[in-house]
């Protein structure tokens, strides 16, 4: 197995433990609930940060010209968006019609989208340039699977980069903690009208591995030269990893 049991995200719905095809549904349900209101909650959730969070991200795909980069659970496109003015062929991929079509009534130009999980990625193997995923890994039924499939896709030299939340430096993380259980889902009830969604979001990042464990993760699923840099404290934190030749 390539997780510790404690970081196997694949029976579990938040807090719950559930089955593997019971947590598809259920995952499926919130990204459906949520959709219409989902960049809202983010802004509010953040204060904006996750905005800065995602050019981040964006910077560091460095798109150029000619390249596939595959946003997967790319949802609303907003960081497909970021990347799509360098001139590469930019490509939204998410399981959830309901946020794709969201980001499709804005008429973004530029932008390709294509249904898809991140365990079953409708692409041939070796034809992606760069694979960018924010804060949709943990979403993934199995992140060993997610984390094989992104390789399968990539052309070798192709990267991997994976913005998601993780775990905050100590001394901020009592006032993370007051504020994710407490205010986060009275936002998803005042705005949303979801708060059982937003309490599932809150909870899935203290189920998800944290920085080092991420990394031992992505490297025994195969990646080579595997990093991570942490934002705002550790709250969030990208990862990278590239495909061998």
């Amino acid at each position: 197995m390539l997780m510790a049991d404690r970081y196997d995200i694949s029976h579990s719905f938040g807090y719950q433990s559930v089955a593997e095809d019971e947590r598809t549904r259920l995952i499926r349900r919130v990204f459906t609930s949520v959709a219409p209101r989902y960049d809202l909650m983010n802004d509010l959730m953040s204060m904006g940060i996750h905005r800065l969070w995602k050019r981040r991200l964006a910077r560091e795909a460095c798109a150029l010209p000619g390249q596939l980069v595959v946003d997967l659970a790319g949802g609303t496109g907003d960081v497909a968006a970021l990347m799509a003015s360098s001139g590469a062929q930019v490509m939204v991929c998410d399981p959830s019609l309901a946020m794709m079509s969201q980001g499709r009534a804005r008429k973004p130009s530029g932008l390709k989208w294509l249904a898809g999980t991140g365990e079953r990625i409708p692409l041939a193997d070796d034809t992606v340039d760069t694979i960018t995923i924010a804060f949709g890994i943990r979403n993934v039924t199995s992140l060993e699977g997610a984390l094989m499939e992104a390789l399968r896709v990539l052309k070798p030299g192709g990267r991997f980069l994976c913005l998601e939340f993780s775990r905050p430096w100590a001394p901020i993380k009592p006032f993370y903690d007051i504020f994710s259980f407490n205010v986060i889902p009275r936002l998803g009830a005042l705005v949303a009208r979801d708060p059982e969604a937003y309490t599932y979001l809150v909870e899935s990042i203290r189920r998800f591995p944290d920085q080092q464990e991420m990394k031992r993760i992505m490297e025994q699923a195969g990646f080579a030269a595997v990093n991570f840099r942490n934002l705002s404290f550790g709250i969030a934190c990208l990862h990278r990893g590239v495909k061998s030749f």
